[in-house]
């Protein structure tokens, strides 16, 4: 009886199922800061992509971040159907076969490269492909089930979307472009391991080594600050080259101040009962969700500035 409860029971698969497969929440965080990229380098240099080109290649990215979701899915099948939160996505409930979801990954990895390069340059098209692969090879079959240090060395992935946008308009990459990438990279492991001490246990389960599973949660916690240490200053950089005026720095300086109290607190905590341990998750969840409030304000100033024209520089360009 626990084998055939195991085996997931097939139904009709939804529109819902499909863009499910393609984990919609982190393709809006990805498009928007790629989209960020782009609008930034047209303020930055004066040079404008055709509005229909610039959607072109918005939707390029949205289905390189797709094609990404579903290979992911497809490898990380095995371990959803175990893992409790992960159980109901479609390819453990039974909805979408795994062999279609990878062919699925595969022609819209294909696609989202073609439109890249039609609608801009072969450095972009090239820097989506790579994401892609970081993501759907380095990311999912080996780093997230080989080292702890999984999230730092695969948050690369996402932290690409801006420097393509970036490449998309003006066929480089300066340090401006490197600088946003630095951004998403040094927030990842702290907006992911904040979720990772609320999933340990799932983790531990299918043996998967997080950092809360293989150095605990105070070793986590004490990781969580210093990378938040670390993004501060990474965040004012816009700042100093001129890539960020004053709401920029304003929002930067502000939200940062807020996410370091966050992880100081998260150090603070102690797990000692059960309320306490009640208390330390809750702080765990309204640290991560203002960690995705967080990035989505940095860039959604860095878009305002240019976008609409109020981008005036402290220091830099």
């Amino acid at each position: 009886m626990t084998e055939l409860a195991a085996i997931p029971q097939k139904r009709y698969a939804s529109a819902a199922d499909y863009l499910n497969l393609m984990k919609p929440r982190i393709m809006m965080l990805v498009v928007f800061t790629g989209l960020a990229g782009l609008i930034a380098a047209s303020g930055m240099t004066g040079v404008h992509m055709h509005p229909v080109m610039a959607a072109i290649a918005t939707l390029a990215v949205a289905l390189g971040s797709g094609a990404a979701g579903a290979i992911n899915m497809w490898y990380d099948s095995d371990i959803d159907a175990i893992m409790t939160r992960t159980s109901t996505r479609p390819i453990p409930s039974g909805a979408v076969p795994r062999d279609e979801a990878l062919a699925l990954g595969l022609i819209m990895s294909g696609v989202s490269v073609m439109l890249m390069w039609l609608a801009s340059n072969w450095l972009a098209a090239g820097l989506l492909a790579f994401s892609i692969f970081y993501y759907g090879v380095i990311y999912t079959m080996w780093l997230k089930r080989a080292t702890p240090q999984n999230i730092v060395i695969g948050g690369g992935a996402g932290a690409f979307p801006p420097v393509i946008g970036w490449a998309a308009v003006t066929g480089n990459m300066p340090v401006d472009a490197w600088i946003l990438f630095a951004i998403i990279f040094f927030w990842t492991p702290p907006h992911f391991w904040a979720l990772s001490l609320l999933a340990h246990k799932e983790y531990a389960k299918v043996s998967v080594p997080m950092l809360p599973v293989t150095h605990g949660a105070k070793a986590t916690r004490t990781q969580i600050l210093l990378y938040t240490l670390l993004l501060v200053p990474v965040s004012l950089l816009p700042v100093a080259t001129g890539l960020g005026g004053w709401i920029y720095g304003a929002v930067a300086l502000g939200l940062g101040a807020a996410f370091l109290a966050y992880a100081v607190r998260l150090v603070r905590s102690t797990a000692g009962d059960a309320e306490a341990q009640g208390a330390d998750m809750k702080l765990a969840k309204t640290t991560f969700v203002f960690s995705i409030f967080y990035l989505f304000a940095l860039f959604a100033a860095v878009m305002v500035e240019h976008g609409a024209g109020l981008h005036f520089p402290l220091m830099g360009g």
